[in-house]
Parts: structure tokens; C-alpha cells; sequence
């Protein structure tokens, strides 16, 4: 069946012809675009509820759909959509019954109306002005309206594109071994000097470290209206950069792979989004009029592989139609951007048919976050015809759809789609491509957000990112979900020497199994490794046993020994997998093991260890206290600090005492200092540059004040 899609058209008509008389909106004049823009929204009638036959058909038509889907109520059995008489003729021949929506409508308008006021709220207060207290004379700034919106009215969760780009520099700032926040393109008004934005990527790794270093990429907020997905993928770069040095599995990560987020790949339509406005494309005036919000092309039907390629189905060819897919393949600046990055990042590794395979040990994904309806989606969206690798892609879907409760299937609905993201990533290059599609409303609640759709997707980022050096492999392997070290190893740490006593549990059975079945099958091995990762040259195999005699069962206890003879001072990590009956090992996950000669007395001095020769090995992170004994005392600390990895350490002496903080390297080199005065806490940070782990000597030093165990008090701590 040929479809076109044009639910908006009609209703834009007539706010257009009500509008077409004004004079084009200008950048300059924000405000009056977006109270005109409302306007038109409140104009979108055409809004039903319509009533599904069965979940799977309702999934299917969530996909069709999409760009007319405003809601999802799959536990009430029905989907909120703006139709026109053609598409509801065609959900009726599905066994849809559909009606009006007037509860929707009421709501949206009224979440409008709030916009407008708080936008005429600071216009108000601009223009009132500042007035000369010597002149009299009064200063009235422009009123840029929506311009100044620095957070989205009733849903304080999610950042604007401004503070998403200030939370991308801020990582790259105070973390550049960590974070790098590139240019890569310019979005549509940028290309016309209408204001706009760069089009951004955040890349995260450890830049000290080398090897091979497989790529997972990630973009989000392609469709503007869909307000949670940028949010999430930031918290997800959140969780790796602040992760770093602390969780073992986030510092694997940043270790050995790299992490590509384009945070906001429609920047332009966003702000329209976060005006309130149910916006999906971009803000391209060439289509539709410059003044409509039906304007712009859908960014992901203008991707050029299978671009236009289901003989209309899959796409519009109307400029006012939401799924309209530009004049020509990668015709927008946003699409070329995002294109271009992804065939900067990974190789071509797939044939040019459609029933082409990638090879199995193809390195690299890809993530196209999307909302709302709840599914996790692979390729081919073009065609019902399985992939050359649509087993594997089955199988990792199911994985992800494990941890967010949601639909695994192939990117299929009622009838096609063409031209969209996973096309250059996979359709070109053969890498792994996903769109996970969150919640279940484009507007989606802050309550609903932070208690279900972040903690139920954020595993899933963290999986991908686990499993990306072999994603058509490794989701095939067991899981390790849970691991622990003995004597607190993993906290304040053990002498070298001391056996260690490893915990695991290992599982086959984290699948989705709500369409179709995946086979689940025995543990059948497990393997820990200190520090070498089991893909790198070196790695030494540690064997876990099976905790109750034999592997025989889909999840079992395993455990081992580890022998800490010979490890150096400081933390290292611990890299536990387990395999599976078919023979495929799963991903790593990690613990830290910290390795300490001596703990420090809680609430005594500290002796002997005035000098580097004599210093108290210490694992961080870690708060000692301890005492200035008499006015000649230092007291020394060493740290072994990870390749890249930065130092902070804290020195707080007693209110009344004045004590200096220095590090050096193991050569005696200072390498930062603090020296503020009496009661003043002094702070040193410094970064590992020299690409492997090296030894840090912290100093404490008398300057003036009390001595004692009583007024020589002092709190050091260290961190990284």
C-alpha cells in the first residue's frame, strides 16, 4: 500500500494564510516567531485516540507512525496520534478504532498558554529597564522572549541545548585527558547566519593510554520534540567521566575504548521544542514556508543510503509533511554532519547488497536515541527481509531490551521507512546500529523520566559501551553481575601478598524474551586477570571455579584466588568474564584492587615517614588523619597514580595551625604545592601525563601552630 503522510497540512493552512500578510520572522524578533508558531500549534485539531488490537500491532504501528504519535498508553490500550482521514482509513483496516481527543488538546493547550506567559513574563521584565542614578536615564533591552530561556517551563530534568554544550566544555575543561568537545559541522540557521549552532560531538577516552580502541557513537534529540533523549545520553557521559577512577567499569571503559556523543544533532529544531512547540524537523525555511512549524525536513528520512527508496511509504515528498525527507539524499547541513562523522569512525566492513553480512568480529555501534514507544529497533527498516546480520543484531537487541522492559524487532512497522540514521552506520559500513526508542510521551514527565526511563536506559549505554569492541559476538557470551574482593580489597586495600578471595555470580539469562526466544544455555568457564584485559598482549588468565563443584546451570557462583605477590603499590583493576556453552565469552567486568603496605593510625601521628624513603603507601580514594608530632615534622605519602588519571589531595589542618602541602614524583621533582595559611585548607591537583601509572609523593609539612595528637591535628585527603 502507497501512503503519504500529511497530517499537518491542512492544519497549517489556514494559520499560514493568517500569518502570510506579516513580514517574515527575523532572528532578531524571536519572541513574536514563537508566539505566532504557539499560535499555529493551538491550530492542530486533527488529534485522535486510537485504540490498538493487540500490543504487537500496536508496536508496529508506533513505528509507521511515529511521526504522528503524540502519546503511548499501552497499558490502556491506546496511542494518541495526529491523523488525517487517509491514515485513520488505514488503522481502521488494521482493527484500530480511533476518536477524538479533546483530553490531549485541552492539556496541550494549556502547557502552551504557560509557555507564552513565562515568555511574556521575562519580555516584561527586560523591557522595564535600568535606570542612571545619576542621569535619570533609563536603558530598555531588547526583549528576545524565548531567547532567553535557559530551562524548559515544567521540566527543570532536562537541559536546553546551552546547558547541554556547557556541561559537554565543562568535561572537556577539567577533564581534557578524558573529554574532547569537537566541531563537526554547523546546523541549518548557522549555515544561513540566522543565529544556530555548531553541530558537537563530546569524545570520551583516556587519551594517555593506547592500543586498539573500539568506537561506540551515539546521537540523540534527531527529532526535536523528543525531550528525554539528550538528557539521558549527557547522563550517560556523566557517568563515564565522573565514573573515572572510581568505578571500575567506567574506567575500563574510558580505558580501552572511546565513547562518541552528538548530544544535540538538531540543535535548531530543539529550541523550537523547548518553546513548547511538537516539533520534529529541522528549521530549514526552504520547505513549507518560512513561517510555518510545519517547516523543515525530517533529518532522519534524509540520510542517503536507501534514501527515498520504498516508493514513497517509507517518506514524504510534501515539504509541510512530518516525515518529509528533503529534495534531495543528505541534502541538510545536520544529516551531512552526523553522516560524515560516522564514516570518520569506523571502516567499511559490509558489501553493497542488502543480504550482505558484516564479519562477526566487526568492531564499533552505533545508537540513535530516539522517543517515545518503547522498542528497540535494528535494521532493516526498509524492507521485512532480515539482514546478513540479523541474528546477531537479534540477539544484542534482546540484550538491551533486558534492561529498559522494552520490545526488541526489527525496525518494521506496518509498511517501511527509508532514509534514516542506521543507514550510513550500518547500511554503508556494516557496524552495529540500534534506535532505542524511550518512555512513552515526547513531553515525557520529570517524575516519570528520573524514576523509570533514565534508570531503565542507562544500563543499557553501559552494556553497549561494554560489549562494542565485538557486538556481533560478545551479547552471545554469560554475564558477570556481581563481583567482589575479599579483606576490603577493593576499599582501604591489602599489603602485597595477601590472598585475595574473588566472588562472582555469572548468568546467560539477561535476554528480553517478550518476542521471540532467545536460546539460553549453560556457564560453562570463567577467568579473572589483574590489569591486562583479556584482548591485550600479555593477558594472564586467572580460573575461577564454579562455587558449588561443577558448571551445570545458566547462572552460577564462581570464585578464585588472586595472588597479589609482586603487584605495585596503589589500585589495580580486576577483569572478570564468563563463557557460555556455545563457546562465546561475554563482556568484562571489573572491581578495583588496591594494594597498600600500611594503613595509617586513625587518630595518631604518623611515624616514621619523614621522608620519601620512609612514606605510607596509601590506595585512593582515602581520608587519613593524622598529627604534626613537633614543629620539625613531615609527613610523607605515595600513591601509585594511573596513566591519565588526576590526582586531587586535601589538606585540612586544626583552625588554630598552619601546615603546607606538596607532591612530588619519585625522583623528588616538585610537582605542585600549597602554602595558604593559618586554618586554611590547601588543595594540590595535578594529572599523570607521562602515559603509564607512576608513583606520587605527597607532603605534609609543619609551618607554624600547634603540635600534638590534640592541637596538631590534620585530615589529608586524596582522591583521583
Amino acid at each position: 500500500m502507497k501512503l503519504v503522510r500529511s497530517p499537518l497540512c491542512a492544519a497549517a493552512a489556514a494559520v499560514l494564510l493568517a500569518v502570510s500578510a506579516s513580514p517574515a520572522f527575523s532572528a532578531d524578533d524571536p519572541a513574536t516567531e514563537m508566539r505566532l508558531l504557539r499560535q499555529q500549534e493551538k491550530q492542530r485539531t486533527n488529534i485522535y485516540k486510537a485504540y490498538f488490537p493487540d500490543l504487537a500491532t500496536a508496536r508496529k504501528a508506533a513505528i509507521t507512525f511515529h511521526a504522528n504519535l503524540l502519546e503511548a498508553q499501552y497499558d490502556t490500550g491506546f496511542l494518541v496520534l495526529e491523523l488525517d482521514a487517509l491514515e485513520i482509513a488505514t488503522l481502521r483496516s488494521y482493527g484500530f478504532r480511533v476518536e477524538n481527543a479533546p483530553e490531549f488538546i485541552q492539556r496541550r493547550d494549556e502547557f502552551l498558554n504557560q509557555i507564552q506567559q513565562a515568555a511574556d513574563a521575562r519580555a516584561g521584565a527586560a523591557t522595564q529597564g535600568t535606570t542612571d542614578s545619576t542621569t535619570g536615564a533609563i536603558t530598555r533591552p531588547v526583549a528576545r522572549g524565548d531567547a532567553s530561556i535557559q530551562s524548559i517551563s515544567g521540566y527543570a530534568c532536562y537541559e536546553t541545548v546551552e546547558e547541554t554544550f556547557a556541561a559537554a566544555q565543562g568535561f572537556a575543561t577539567s577533564f581534557p585527558n578524558l573529554a574532547q568537545w569537537l566541531d563537526v559541522g554547523d546546523s541549518w540557521q548557522k549555515t544561513q547566519g540566522l543565529g544556530g549552532y555548531d553541530i558537537r560531538v563530546l569524545k570520551l577516552t583516556n587519551s594517555a593510554t593506547g592500543g586498539t580502541k573500539p568506537k561506540l557513537f551515539v546521537n540523540s534529540a534527531i527529532h526535536a520534540r523528543e525531550y528525554t533523549t539528550a538528557p539521558l545520553v549527557l547522563e550517560f557521559a556523566r557517568w563515564l567521566v565522573n565514573g573515572y577512577g572510581t568505578n571500575a567499569d567506567a574506567t575500563w571503559i574510558m580505558d580501552h575504548h572511546e565513547v562518541h556523543l552528538m548530544l544535540q544533532a538538531n540543535p535548531d529544531g530543539r529550541k523550537k521544542a523547548e518553546g513548547g512547540l511538537s516539533w520534529r524537523k529541522n528549521t530549514n525555511t526552504a520547505y513549507c514556508g518560512a513561517t510555518s512549524n510545519s517547516r523543515g525536513a525530517d533529518l532522519n528520512r534524509n540520510f542517503s543510503f536507501g534514501w527515498n527508496s520504498t516508493g514513497g511509504q517509507g517518506s514524504s515528498g510534501t515539504p509541510c509533511n512530518e516525515t518529509y525527507r528533503g529534495p534531495t539524499a543528505g541534502s541538510e547541513p545536520e544529516t551531512q554532519a552526523l553522516q560524515s562523522y560516522v564514516r570518520s569512525l569506523f571502516p567499511d566492513r559490509r558489501g553493497p547488497n542488502l543480504g550482505d553480512a558484516a564479519p562477526a568480529d566487526t568492531m564499533g555501534m552505533h545508537l540513535d536515541i530516539h522517543s517515545y514507544s518503547q522498542l528497540v529497533l535494528w535494521p532493516w527498516g526498509t524492507t521485512s527481509t532480515p539482514s546478513g546480520n540479523a541474528t546477531a543484531l537479534q540477539t544484542l537487541g534482546r540484550r538491551l531490551a533486558y534492561f529498559n522492559g522494552y520490545t526488541p524487532q526489527q525496525s518494521i512497522g506496518l509498511y517501511p521507512t527509508d532514509g534514516t540514521s542506521d543507514g550510513p552506520s550500518y547500511g554503508e559500513l556494516g557496524v552495529a546500529a540500534f534506535t532505542i526508542e524511550l518512555g512513552t510521551s515526547f513531553f515525557e514527565s520529570c517524575t516519570s523520566y528520573n524514576n523509570s526511563t533514565k534508570p531503565k536506559n542507562l544500563p543499557a549505554l553501559i552494556y553497549s559501551a561494554k560489549v562494542v569492541r565485538a557486538p556481533y559476538q560478545i551479547p552471545g557470551g554469560a554475564d558477570v553481575t556481581t563481583l567482589s574482593l575479599s579483606n576490603d580489597a577493593s576499599g582501604a586495600g591489602v599489603a602485597a601478598g595477601t590472598p585475595v578471595t574473588l566472588t562472582a555470580s555469572a548468568t546467560h539469562t539477561r535476554f528480553n524474551q517478550s518476542n521471540g526466544t532467545e536460546p539460553v544455555r549453560n556457564v560453562t568457564a570463567a577467568q579473572a586477570f589483574i590489569d591486562v584485559p583479556p584482548w591485550s598482549a600479555g593477558a594472564t588468565p586467572i580460573t575461577l571455579a564454579a562455587s558449588d563443584g561443577s558448571f551445570n546451570a545458566t547462572t552460577e557462583a564462581v570464585s578464585g584466588t588472586l595472588n597479589t605477590t609482586g603487584l605495585s603499590l596503589g589500585k589495580h583493576l580486576v577483569f572478570v568474564r564468563a563463557q557460555a556453552a556455545s563457546g562465546q565469552w561475554g563482556p568484562v567486568t571489573a572491581q578495583f584492587l588496591n594494594i597498600t603496605n600500611v594503613t595509617p593510625p586513625a587518630n595518631n601521628e604518623v611515624e616514621p615517614n619523614d621522608s620519601r624513603a620512609t612514606a605510607n603507601a596509601v590506595a585512593a580514594p582515602a581520608t587519613w588523619s593524622g598529627a604534626m608530632g613537633a614543629s620539625s615534622d613531615n609527613d610523607y605519602f605515595v600513591v601509585n597514580l594511573p596513566a591519565g588519571a588526576t590526582l586531587t589531595a586535601t589538606l585540612t589542618p586544626n583552625a588554630t595551625s598552619d601546615y603546607d602541602l606538596y607532591v612530588y614524583n619519585a625522583s623528588g621533582t616538585q610537582l605542585g604545592k600549597s602554602e595558604r595559611g593559618l586554618g586554611l585548607v590547601d588543595t594540590v591537583t595535578l594529572t599523570n601525563t607521562t602515559g603509564a601509572a607512576a608513583q606520587r609523593y605527597v607532603r605534609v609539612r609543619y609551618y607554624s601552630g600547634g603540635t600534638g595528637a590534640t592541637n596538631g591535628r590534620y585530615t589529608l585527603g586524596l582522591a583521583w
